[in-house]
């Protein structure tokens, strides 16, 4: 038995709010899959979502859900996971909401290893808010608050986190649907705090500012900056500079989680 699209979504509350070509709906479709696939049960399932666009993908889903102000949803879910460990608690946010004004609880969440999950859709910019520079922005982007290029160096996320110490951690991107739907499925089967960091095309404000003309553009930017082989990441680095990422397992741990 799998998890039907029409009991995961609540289409009664599209057309959504995101962007033509926002990367936001192929990460909710890979969480459908990933859901469905388990055949978990929706029932003990819980997301907490924050301030900006992926904050609000919680409301599109037929699950129970909390919004909650800017940087707090980790809290918030801890809160959940003590009150009751039975629920499966799931955290999404953008890299402003959840490395940038969250980020001290991101940290200090990974070091007691909480037993709940992390999304963080990483678009490189506060996009919700006008687009302005955020802790993931690349050097010499250009956003509102950066109008002549960003001249400050930005947080690996995923490997701040594992040295933090989560028992999990991943990166994936949106231009590969299937290595997301996988990332997703591991993250919901795995204990302790376990963070997915998914990249993902924001073509209105980060894509347009920074010359890719529409969100094709933007996603054959992620594919040319991102390898799944450790390998090849220093040749990637010589070849195009910062940035460029690892995708697939960072770190996997073993360690006991709280509660």
């Amino acid at each position: 038995m799998v998890v039907k699209r029409e009991d995961f979504f609540r289409f009664e509350r599209w057309p959504h709010m995101f962007c033509p070509g926002c990367g936001l709906g192929t990460i909710m479709n890979a969480l459908y899959f990933a859901v469905s696939e388990l055949d978990l049960d929706l029932d003990k399932l819980v997301m907490v979502g924050g301030i900006g666009c992926t904050g609000r993908i919680p409301g599109y889903l037929n699950i129970d859900s909390m919004h909650v102000t800017h940087g707090r949803a980790i809290p918030v879910a801890i809160g959940l996971k003590l009150a009751n460990p039975e629920l499966e608690v799931i955290v999404i946010g953008g890299d402003g909401d959840i490395a940038g004004i969250g980020g001290n609880h991101l940290i200090h969440a990974a070091r007691r290893n909480v037993d709940i999950k992390v999304i963080q859709v990483t678009n490189f910019n506060y996009a919700l808010t006008g687009g302005q520079l955020a802790p993931t922005t690349p050097p010499g982007a250009i956003t509102t608050t950066t109008p002549f290029g960003n001249q400050e160096y930005f947080f690996d996320t995923a490997e701040l986190v594992a040295a933090a110490g989560a028992n999990w951690v991943a990166r994936y991107s949106t231009h590969d649907p299937k290595g997301l739907i996988a990332g997703f499925k591991k993250m919901l089967t795995h204990r302790g705090f376990v963070f997915v960091e998914v990249l993902s095309q924001c073509p209105v404000q980060f894509g347009r500012r920074n010359r890719m003309r529409n969100p094709t553009e933007v996603l054959e930017w992620l594919k040319s900056r991102t390898t799944y082989d450790k390998k090849k990441l220093n040749e990637l680095k010589e070849k195009l500079g910062e940035p460029v990422f690892l995708l697939g397992e960072i770190i996997n741990r073993n360690r006991k989680p709280i509660p």
